[in-house]
């Protein structure tokens, strides 16, 4: 990550929205289809100079009432915006964690394992802030042992997914899974994080462009729900409907809980898991 998150963002927010969009004429010899900065200074009714600024990371203490305006003009939906006040905080030091100095929690609370235990048995996985895989339901393993996803002794999503040569068989969608992995690796931790560091050295070389883009690429707010289309070497292809819940710990624990998207992937899980038919009801059309 550079050290000009927020000026990154608003760039890459800026170049997204065109002038109709924000009821601008489009005018001649524009060479690019997003916004003007003046065009945007106008909007949030600040000056072209403070803006340049923000962007080149000169300036890094904005305002709230300067993101809220800036959020206004460009449209930016509810988790952008939250997305904009953290890297705002994060550039200006105010953002301060203890726990990203420490080493990725590794420790699992009985208190979570029960709750594991409580999902079964729908696939359910706890990882850490850096994506190690801390502990699973036996839907879960079921599931993703076939995959590859449990291989080795410190099974990690995200290194999984841009190492293994079998994760571009398993997710058709690989891309779009590959941009929320990395938009939340950079949510979950801060940009003095060394364990992230180290983690984003090794898949930069393992992976090469593949990651290395994503990475320096400007944040975006992540993914904490959504569908997965899955190709299983037993089940065939699923359609995987997942919700994350963020454990409230000062750990950057979370639990990604997974139910079948349709009826016929329902089915396939029930037969995977051994279960009787209908014990996993689809969630989604």
């Amino acid at each position: 990550m550079s050290d000009n998150e927020l000026g990154a963002f608003l760039r890459s927010r800026r170049d997204a929205i065109t002038p109709a969009q924000v009821g601008l004429p489009a005018g001649p010899r524009r060479r690019a289809p997003g916004l003007r900065r003046a065009e945007l200074a106008i909007l949030a009714g600040v000056s072209v100079d403070y803006l340049t600024r923000l962007e080149q990371g000169r300036d890094r203490h904005p305002s709230a009432q300067v993101l809220g305006s800036l959020a206004e003009a460009l449209q930016l939906s509810a988790a952008e915006r939250v997305l904009l006040r953290n890297l705002a905080k994060t550039t200006s030091g105010d953002f301060y964690c203890p726990s990203i100095e420490s080493p990725p929690a590794s420790e699992v609370r009985p208190t979570v394992r029960a709750l594991l235990t409580r999902l079964e048995p729908a696939p359910a996985v706890l990882v850490n802030r850096i994506g190690d895989v801390l502990a699973w339901t036996t839907g879960y393993e079921l599931l993703a042992e076939p995959l590859g996803l449990l291989a080795g002794d410190a099974p990690n999503l995200v290194r999984y997914h841009f190492t293994d040569p079998r994760a571009r068989a398993t997710y058709p969608d690989w891309n779009t899974v590959a941009d929320a992995l990395v938009a939340n690796l950079k949510l979950d931790s801060g940009p003095d994080d060394d364990h992230l560091a180290a983690l984003a050295d090794e898949l930069t070389v393992l992976a090469g462009a593949a990651f290395a883009t994503r990475w320096t690429a400007p944040a975006s707010p992540g993914s904490r729900a959504g569908v997965d289309r899955v190709v299983h070497p037993e089940a065939g292809e699923l359609r995987l409907a997942y919700e994350t819940l963020d454990l409230s710990d000062g750990e950057h624990q979370r639990i990604v809980v997974y139910l079948p998207g349709d009826e016929p992937t329902s089915g396939a899980l029930d037969r995977l898991t051994g279960l009787r038919p209908g014990s996993l009801h689809a969630v989604a059309g």
